[in-house]
């Protein structure tokens, strides 16, 4: 099969609509709606990235969506992305909906008086933005005014930059591995519009290209391509069809905390300017999950898969037996779905194909008879008789070795 009508039968738009991920509606154009199966990918990813951010000792926050349009006047967002953005007036007073997330986190860093002791200070946040894209340009989940950014800021010394951008990349590098996704890094320099001095800049380019020259990173320079307040270090994956994303993101800004009078006490007890990493790993959860509907053809892992089991009972008789099944798989932290249906099991099967669920767990008098299940895995057919608890073992036998 061609690569492009490979491309199409893997179309996230058609299988989100297949599959019954998500959807759009004409009354918020690019602002997906997310259907239950859609939200149980959704979860998984977001659940996946808590427990790895946590190891990595990272504090989750969340800050609020609209906030006055003098902060972002103050952050520079104003000058350099005001068109791209949406505002509303509250109490005759002017605010904007947030189109990144970054003044948020340095509201609650400035919360309070911080010391060199604190810092690394890591804190990330699943943060909800809008940011206005032509309608013409908007495209299933890849291309939305409503997204939610996996975004990480740090603030850090100046002697702590490159550890901890080793510590960025290393942890980015685990997520990829994660989905078996390769990836190519690119270093963005300096865009025609940008903030600050230009030594600063020059400071902040060494930085990254001084980490990913000690890592053996291979990479690629990006001419102008930078944020307006710093250069960035930028990842992109490559899926099943080898064809390339960009997700990742990490910005090194001396800019911003400077702006808005971010300090920490030294050690010297004088008050110190702190520097401050933008990163983001999926990019967008949305993004990240259009890429992963197309790489994997609809046909997720057992760990991210809306529906893990379909339980076909043969008959109406075999129905409570079925259902019982289910309260145990389910009581085991599992997904599944009985097909009560009065249809034929050849139909029951061919849809449950369709729908890409990993496995069928098939449910007659005989497997009553023996508590012994018919299992049969997608595209690969049965597999044998289970008792439900060997059933559950596999289950997250391959769940844990994702």
């Amino acid at each position: 099969m061609s690569n492009q009508l490979e491309a199409e039968k893997r179309n996230h738009r058609k299988l989100g609509q297949e599959l019954e991920l998500f959807t759009s509606m004409e009354e918020a154009p690019g602002m997906p709606f997310f259907l239950p199966n859609g939200m149980v990918i959704r979860n998984e990813l977001e659940n996946l990235w808590r427990n790895k951010h946590q190891k990595a000792g990272y504090q989750e926050i969340k800050t609020p969506i609209m906030m006055k349009q003098e902060l972002w006047e103050q952050s520079g967002h104003w000058d350099h992305y005001h068109k791209n953005m949406y505002f509303s007036n509250v109490d005759d007073q002017n605010y904007a909906i947030k189109p990144m997330n970054c003044p948020g986190a340095i509201l609650i860093y400035n919360s309070k008086r911080r010391s060199y002791r604190e810092l690394p200070i890591r804190f990330a946040e699943l943060g909800l933005v809008h940011r206005h894209e032509l309608s013409g340009s908007l495209n299933g989940l890849l291309r939305v005014r409503s997204f939610t950014q996996d975004d990480a800021h740090l603030f850090v010394r100046v002697d702590q930059i490159e550890s901890e951008i080793e510590k960025v990349l290393a942890l980015i590098d685990e997520f990829y591995s994660h989905f078996g996704f390769d990836y190519k890094v690119e270093l963005s320099t300096r865009p025609e519009e940008y903030m600050g001095a230009e030594e600063i800049w020059d400071k902040a380019e060494l930085a990254l290209e001084s980490v990913l020259k000690d890592k053996g990173v291979n990479y690629q320079i990006n001419p102008g391509d930078g944020a307006f307040y710093g250069p960035k270090i930028d990842f992109h994956i490559l899926d099943s069809l080898g064809r390339s994303w960009q997700c990742g993101t990490v910005q090194l800004d001396f800019q911003m905390p400077q702006k808005f009078n971010c300090g920490y006490i030294g050690e010297d007890n004088k008050l110190h300017c702190p520097v401050m990493i933008h990163r983001a790993i999926f990019g967008s959860v949305e993004r990240f999950m259009a890429i992963l509907i197309e790489h994997f053809a609809g046909e997720f892992p057992l760990w991210l898969a809306p529906v893990q089991a379909k339980i076909i009972p043969i008959t109406s008789s075999h129905s409570v037996f079925a259902n019982d099944v289910k309260s145990q798989l389910e009581s085991a932290g599992l997904r599944a779905e009985v097909d009560y249906r009065a249809e034929k099991m050849g139909l029951k099967i061919r849809e449950a194909e369709k729908q890409k669920i990993p496995y069928m767990i098939i449910i007659g008098d005989k497997e009553m008879e023996n508590q012994a299940l018919a299992v049969r895995k997608r595209k690969d057919g049965n597999v044998g008789l289970m008792s439900i608890q060997e059933i559950i073992e596999r289950f997250r036998k391959e769940i844990n070795h994702r």
